[in-house]
């Protein structure tokens, strides 16, 4: 194959964001390789047989840039999304109790409720020491009785490995930490409290899930340029060539690859650095199930965005009530509606595949979030390797060295696993790193999201960046 300025590997939204910056630069000499049959990566959607769509977890569309706002009208018009006020729940105590959680434990038992006032009322009148783990920090920030009925059994059943295992750096805006006053002006005036967080308003698209936005983002691209069913096999750092499974070879001057870090290492042949990304790049699958269900949601479902399940009586630790994001999401919204649930898996947690379907089926009895099994009229199930990329003690440590030996070799690693970066690798998030790698390289500006989350995470930037004024 001709040499190209730059070669592109993965069409989800780090490389899609890529691709279309360097068009929109009027950029031609470019290719992007994907392996799938479709662009999308995790931000893909899918139809079961049933006619139910389903995404690869609970995506949510909001942003903290104005360049990728405006792509989002591009892609699917203004007309082409709907806006929902979000409402997550936690379920525990066989109750709804509003999230965050830590800031509606008015809702708890008394006992579970007089157990965590004590232990925010303990890190008051004993201060932590700065915490070395995220387990510390859950001790510092929320106390005992917090950490112990909420927040230890939760944090674990999400990420996989026990927090201890995990850094507190990521954190920012993704956890919300415990005001007293708040709590405790909550409790005296029975109030609930939904307004935390970055995403308490999100949009979602109108018909074919989130994946509906990626193929529309792809399909404005080049097709000549675009070379999917191309499953890498091997990456020659000196020769600066990329193998696919079909034979084929492609050679580059620069390479953008959103492909997971561990996996980069592999193909490149740097065995050298496996001790490296074993100790520093954890990360956990993705086990996602739907149901798709006859009838529609009881009453206190009804309006309900996603849940969040701490306890042991089910599998799973999140669970969308995916019907209500769009009624494009079922066959007829008048008479079905659909729930999709999220389960983690690693090594700290194994998960028994042959069995987690019934499992699944028997958590939503547990927690009442189904009243029959008679009502499922279709079921889907998909299992991401690789999940979500988990911030562990030596990620950091990992990152300082690996990123920088790839660059080296003109090879630059973006996006949710290409970066491993947790707190940016959300769909815009993902999509501005690819879009910025590319100023970097051909307008020599600084990069913004992954050299600085917290910065990337504390507002909203217009385009321009403010950075590069």
């Amino acid at each position: 194959m001709p040499k190209k300025s730059f070669l592109i590997l993965g069409a989800g939204p780090t490389g899609l964001g890529a691709a279309r910056r360097l068009h929109e630069l009027g950029h031609a000499d470019w290719a992007l390789l994907e392996g799938s049959a479709h662009a999308g990566g995790l931000s893909s959607s899918f139809v079961d047989e049933q006619g139910f769509t389903w995404d690869i977890g609970g995506h949510v569309q909001f942003s903290h840039y104005d360049y990728f706002d405006r792509a989002m009208v591009e892609f699917l018009g203004e007309d082409g999304w709907l806006r929902h006020q979000r409402e997550s729940w936690v379920w525990m105590r066989d109750r709804f109790i509003p999230y965050p959680f830590q800031n509606n434990i008015r809702r708890l038992p008394a006992a579970d409720l007089d157990k965590c006032l004590q232990g925010l009322i303990q890190i008051i009148r004993e201060p932590r020491p700065r915490p070395e783990n995220f387990g510390q920090w859950i001790d510092a920030t929320f106390g005992p009785g917090l950490a112990e009925v909420f927040m230890r059994p939760y944090n674990f059943k999400v990420w996989a490995y026990p927090p201890e295992k995990m850094n507190a750096r990521w954190v920012g805006e993704r956890v919300a930490v415990t005001d007293l006053g708040r709590v405790l002006q909550n409790l005296v005036y029975a109030r609930d409290d939904l307004s935390w967080g970055p995403n308490n308003t999100f949009q979602f698209p109108k018909q074919g899930g989130t994946g509906a936005i990626w193929k529309a983002c792809a399909a404005r691209l080049p097709a000549e340029r675009i070379h999917l069913n191309t499953t890498i096999v091997r990456v020659d750092l000196d020769r600066r060539e990329v193998h696919s499974a079909d034979g084929r070879c492609f050679t580059y001057d620069r390479l953008i690859s959103t492909l997971p870090l561990r996996e980069l290492i592999r193909l490149s042949g740097q065995d050298q650095f496996i001790p490296l990304a074993e100790q520093g790049l954890l990360f956990s699958s993705s086990n996602i199930f739907g149901l798709g269900l006859r009838g529609q949601p009881a009453a206190e479902l009804a309006t309900k965005c996603w849940m969040y399940f701490p306890e042991d009586n089910c599998p799973f630790y999140r669970v969308t009530v995916f019907s209500n994001y769009s009624p494009g999401n079922v066959p007829d919204s008048t008479r079905h509606w659909s729930l999709m649930a999220e389960v983690s898996e690693s090594s700290d947690k194994p998960v028994n595949l042959k069995t987690l379907p019934e499992e699944i089926i028997q958590g939503a009895l547990n927690t009442r979030l189904i009243e029959r099994r008679e009502d499922i009229i279709s079921t889907w199930n998909y299992r991401a390797g690789y999940g979500y990329p988990t911030p562990g003690l030596e990620r950091d440590r990992a990152l300082g060295v690996l990123l920088p030996f790839f660059e080296q070799h003109e090879v630059y690693s973006r996006g949710r696993f290409g970066a491993w970066k947790y707190e940016v690798s959300n769909q815009d998030h993902s999509f501005m790193q690819g879009v910025e790698i590319i100023e970097r390289l051909v307008n020599n500006r600084p990069e913004i999201t992954v050299a600085d989350p917290n910065h990337a995470n504390s507002k909203r930037h217009p385009w321009p960046f403010e950075r590069w004024q």
